[in-house]
């Protein structure tokens, strides 16, 4: 028996039949909660280029904290056309003029989370080629040279690896894929150890489960439970939404996809074992007694976001089995559910900014993070998930449909929202069609 399965097990005796039966998702009422959570954010930031001011720094609206949030917008949008969350992230856009980062930024992941958003954009009208030009020209300039080392914490795989994926589709170049996979691998295989680049995994195959950079590997420990590695709820959410997101942004047959595929199953099983008797997850995967910051409450929904969304991913695309995954996302879905104040949209138990389980805290019901913006982005990315697992299942009911003609899909074929043909539809899904968005 593992350490993740004598957890869960424990766990999941002391929580006896109350988390039993989950109820069964339904699209609706996922969108419905979506389209509070998303108004909430909209309506607390209606100026999209206002800089934020948090603890006394003055940064501007295209920080990663709020590229996160436009990935999580823009995908809940490819679940529900709804024209003011496309003209929200084009007004951000246009604000920013497509611009990603400055030059002494250029390699940081950080500064270039926001050209995720910036091409799923692109990929939404390819005529709006300057949507595509200026990350397209910061990646073209770190493959002009050898180095792979860049991503040495895990965060910096979400930020800037489906940069690499998307570039790649739609240039045909693969070259943006060899060089993606040469990056994650140094980072998976060579970021840890007593320095950045010091030789050692910060992925642990056989937990299954990620240290946050190499000044948490061991002998670094968790602060509660001292006889445990410490693997930071988020952190360990990144690099599982970067992976979904990498294979959702890559045709099947992408050279290293079963790399891809074997990591995300990995996960997939560690995440399993270590979900609390409440649905959700918590700030340190392996201490479950460990809440975090003094005063928080236990469940911690930026990471819970991003392992029900990947896992309800995983399950709809066939990577993962049903039979073993769904009564977990139904469980982690009303887990986030809960997480949301009815009467105004917005989200609790989010995790502030940090690198580890006690920052950003404390994290409760009504606290309010530093930052806003990531941690609604990654409820939104989850719920999208949820939803197409919904619609795909046939669960519950489904969404509106509307907005404007897109590009491509001029030919009569369908079409996914990333651009990528569709040889099956499905029923219910909304596609590109002869230059239109339908539901088939």
């Amino acid at each position: 028996m593992t350490l993740f399965r004598s957890l869960a097990l424990g766990a999941m005796l002391v929580a006896g039949a109350a988390f039993a039966k989950a109820a069964a998702l339904r699209a609706d009422s996922v969108m419905e909660a979506a389209r509070g959570v998303a108004a909430y954010f909209m309506r607390t930031c209606p100026d999209v280029g206002a800089d934020s001011h948090v603890g006394g720094k003055r940064r501007n609206s295209r920080i990663w904290t709020r590229g996160v949030f436009y990935e999580g917008l823009l995908n809940i949008y490819r679940e529900e056309q709804r024209p003011e969350w496309l003209d929200y992230a084009l007004s951000w856009g246009e604000f920013h003029r497509w611009y990603s980062c400055t030059d002494s930024q250029a390699r940081h992941a950080d500064f270039q989370c926001c050209g995720q958003a910036y091409l799923q954009l692109y990929m939404l009208d390819t005529t709006a080629v300057e949507r595509m030009s200026h990350i397209k020209m910061r990646i073209d300039a770190m493959m002009a040279t050898d180095r792979v080392d860049d991503w040495y914490w895990v965060d910096a795989i979400q930020m800037a690896m489906p940069i690499f994926a998307m570039l790649g589709t739609i240039t045909g170049d693969g070259a943006y894929w060899e060089r993606m996979h040469d990056m994650y691998m140094y980072t998976r295989n060579s970021q840890g150890g007593d320095r950045r680049g010091g030789g050692s995994p910060l992925f642990n195959e056989a937990a299954g489960l990620w240290y946050r950079d190499y000044q948490y590997d061991p002998p670094y420990t968790d602060l509660v439970e001292t006889d445990k590695d410490c693997y930071w709820g988020r952190g360990n959410g990144w690099v599982y939404m970067a992976l979904a997101r990498v294979m959702q942004f890559t045709p099947a047959d992408e050279p290293h996809r079963a790399d891809y595929v074997a990591d995300f199953r990995r996960m997939s099983r560690a995440l399993l074992e270590c979900q609390r008797p409440d649905g959700a997850w918590g700030v340190s995967l392996a201490a479950p007694s460990n809440l975090g910051a003094p005063g928080s409450e236990g469940p911690e929904m930026t990471g819970t976001s991003l392992f029900v969304g990947g896992m309800a991913y995983g399950v709809r695309v066939g990577l993962l089995d049903s039979a073993t995954y769904m009564p977990a996302i139904r469980r982690g879905w009303e887990a986030m559910r809960r997480a949301v104040h009815d009467d105004t949209g917005f989200v609790g138990y989010m995790q502030g900014t940090g690198s580890k389980p006690e920052d950003g805290g404390p994290v409760t019901y009504n606290s309010v993070p530093d930052f806003q913006d990531f941690g609604i982005g990654c409820w939104l990315w989850g719920a999208a998930e949820v939803h197409a697992l919904a619609v795909s299942t046939g669960e519950g009911g489904t969404s509106a449909v509307g907005g404007a003609p897109v590009s491509p899909g001029c030919d009569g074929a369908y079409y996914d929202l990333s651009g990528r043909r569709v040889d099956s539809p499905v029923h219910g899904r909304i596609y590109i069609r002869g230059g239109q968005k339908v539901a088939y």
